[in-house]
């Protein structure tokens, strides 16, 4: 009896299909798994100036995270969410230095103050799309700045003078320098808000977030609140973004309003894009860009530093114009296609 090509491919394919799913997470597993690895270990390889920098990369991380959220997921264009990085190191400091709480408190607080803004921003917000949207977020970002050198609450923000914060101290300084213990301190903050991203976009949320961005109107018709999905999406962008700023101001020992200019949320901004907008774990690579290609442009050219990034900006979106991981997601799209082909020769 002969068996057909359909019943043959089926028969071939049938078994290993249900294992491509588990065989795609085990090797996802493995790649964290190596990556945690990588962060743990480096910070006992490299100096404390380097030490510093790798957490700079976690509070960016963080900090991008929250914008593809809103932007990459949402479809909410965002310039104005370095205004809620102002608003979460504010918090953190004043939460340290007029209520007197412990550091370790002061992020997931500033986080839900920066929520509860980002709610009651994002929702007559939500009535704007596309550049609407853009310029009134990016306003948000060049006023911020200005009400924290206000006189009437100079009390609370210390005006142009900006106010000073207790750097954490490690409790084995044996162990662990100052600076290795608050790195290891925004790591365990990062995977916990990563998990927690990681576990939206993967629900219900998610995928209510992909439909408002991908066909709004399909989206309303099929029951979703477009207006209150999109001011939590705000929220919890700016709660992100608020607990980054958190410790973005313990790691610098320093807020001031000149610190949050509007340049910040444009860093936002290119940190999503080269590590990929629509993308969780892209974000860490896009940190990596905004904090690392600016020295390395000073380096180049001590003249005309922020023309070396610029022009190193471009060419990674001509070259990369999906980000980081859209170029690893094409690569092993490619790689794919490949061993599919030698097996079937």
């Amino acid at each position: 009896m002969t068996t057909t090509s359909a019943e043959a491919a089926t028969s071939t394919s049938g078994p290993t299909a249900p294992t491509a799913a588990p065989r795609r997470l085990g090797k996802a597993s493995l790649g964290l798994a190596a990556l945690l690895t990588v962060a743990v270990v480096t910070p006992f390889l490299v100096s404390g100036y380097h030490v510093f920098q790798l957490t700079q990369i976690v509070v960016y991380a963080i900090a991008i995270l929250g914008l593809n959220l809103l932007t990459g997921f949402s479809g909410q264009i965002s310039l104005g969410n370095g205004a809620f990085y102002a608003l979460g190191a504010y918090a953190s400091a004043i939460l340290m230095n007029k209520v007197g709480l412990p550091y370790w408190v002061t992020p997931p607080l500033a986080g839900a103050v920066c929520f509860g803004a980002g709610y009651v921003f994002g929702r007559p917000a939500a009535r704007l799309e596309g550049l609407y949207l853009a310029l009134a977020t990016f306003g948000l970002a060049i006023v911020t700045p200005q009400v924290l050198k206000l006189d009437a609450l100079e009390a609370w923000t210390g005006g142009n003078q900006g106010v000073l914060v207790t750097k954490p101290a490690s409790p084995i300084p044996d162990q662990l320098s100052d600076d290795q213990w608050l790195y290891f301190f925004c790591l365990g903050v990062a995977i916990v808000v990563f998990l927690a991203a990681w576990n939206i976009v993967r629900g219900r949320t998610g995928r209510a977030l992909v439909a408002l961005r991908d066909h709004p109107i399909a989206a309303a018709a099929m029951g979703i609140d477009t207006a209150s999905y999109k001011a939590v999406t705000f929220g919890v962008s700016a709660m992100y973004t608020g607990i980054a700023g958190s410790l973005g101001a313990l790691l610098a020992a320093f807020v001031s309003p000149d610190s949050f200019t509007m340049f910040v949320s444009v860093q936002f901004l290119v940190g999503g894009v080269v590590g990929g907008i629509a993308s969780i774990f892209g974000t860490l690579f896009g940190a990596v860009f905004i904090e690392l290609v600016p020295d390395l442009a000073n380096k180049l050219s001590e003249a005309a530093p922020w023309a070396i990034y610029g022009v190193l900006l471009i060419v990674c979106m001509m070259v990369m114009p999906g980000g980081v991981a859209g170029l690893v997601r094409s690569a092993r799209t490619w790689l794919a296609r490949g061993a599919r082909s030698r097996t079937r020769s």
